[in-house]
């Protein structure tokens, strides 16, 4: 599908058809193309559950507001930032050190800049877990637009409710859900609204 469709096409579905379900290799499929999303340093500080059991699913949807969409969507992504994915012990900076033909000298400048950028402070920390996540939250939505599946992300949860019941670290934090599935034809969606344009919200410096 042209970049164009994807973006005039892909909706943030309210329905579900529970009759369709999406299999694991497709799920796996549209995971690996959304990874093409940009993250600084290419440190990729993101972790995705995939809540797709029935008893998942409902631990799930009463932390989720008791939203229809978790029980009724094929699968729901728990999409999660990494506070202290430019440390030591994140395994891309040894591809780094590879993919640089071993300057260790260029890596240990990468890590010392990336430890004061995104690691000097809590707020730092958070920013880099969430501003990284969040574009492979909006690359995974494309990604399955592109394999013909249908999301809605959801920021409506408990997310400290969510950080408990699924045991994450105390380095993780819940960024956002993704419910993905296909759409229940027949239910009718909201007619798209309209968007604030360029200029709206643009101011040319």
């Amino acid at each position: 599908m042209e970049t164009k469709a994807l973006f005039d096409e892909r909706r943030s579905v309210n329905f579900f058809d529970k009759d369709k379900n999406i299999e694991e290799s497709q799920i796996k499929e549209i995971i690996n193309l959304a990874v093409l999303a940009p993250s600084a340093f290419n440190l990729q500080p993101w972790r995705i559950l995939v809540v797709k059991s029935e008893e998942k699913k409902k631990r799930l949807f009463d932390l989720a507001n008791q939203q229809e969409k978790i029980l009724e969507a094929s699968a729901t992504l728990i999409i999660i930032g990494n506070k202290e994915g430019y440390a030591d012990a994140n395994p891309v900076w040894d591809e780094m050190l590879q993919s640089v033909g071993g300057n260790q000298q260029m890596v240990d400048g990468a890590k010392q800049a990336a430890s004061f950028l995104y690691g000097s402070t809590d707020e730092r920390k958070l920013k880099f877990a969430e501003s990284n996540a969040g574009l492979l939250a909006m690359s995974i939505m494309i990604a399955a637009k592109e394999f013909g599946v249908d999301t809605h992300p959801m920021s409506g949860i408990d997310f400290d409710g969510i950080h408990k019941e699924f045991e994450l670290k105390d380095s993780e934090s819940v960024v956002m859900t993704i419910c993905m599935g296909y759409y229940d034809k027949s239910k009718q969606l909201y007619p798209r609204r309209p968007r604030r344009l360029f200029e709206d919200i643009s101011t040319i410096i």
